[in-house]
């Protein structure tokens, strides 16, 4: 019950479902260019990412001095339909920014 209610919980924000959604787009993204596309503050963004993180559909990456933050390619038959869902919205994206140096 537990593990429903946490991914669940990631996806009723709107902007987590962007989240998800651009990454799909874009591919494996730092949070640098996350925090310009999305206009937030860093911490408003990380605590975004670690609750989709926590709940299984993104991972992490440490590359130089930057994070990266991508799609977990080993996903449940559930968060598999739910990235397929969200694959399939009409939604309006940001801009991906200028790519950071590692």
């Amino acid at each position: 019950m537990e593990e429903f209610l946490q991914v669940s919980g990631a996806l009723y924000d709107e902007t987590r479902v962007k989240l998800l959604k651009f990454l799909l787009t874009h591919g494996p993204s730092c949070v640098c260019e996350l925090q310009h596309s999305f206009g937030m503050i860093q911490s408003r963004l990380s605590r975004h990412l670690r609750i989709l993180k926590d709940a299984g559909f993104l991972k992490s990456e440490k590359r130089g001095r930057w994070t990266y933050y991508g799609l977990n390619e080993e996903l449940d038959s559930w968060r598999e339909c739910a990235i397929e869902a969200i694959e399939r919205l009409c939604i309006d994206l940001p801009q991906m920014p200028r790519r950071c140096k590692v």
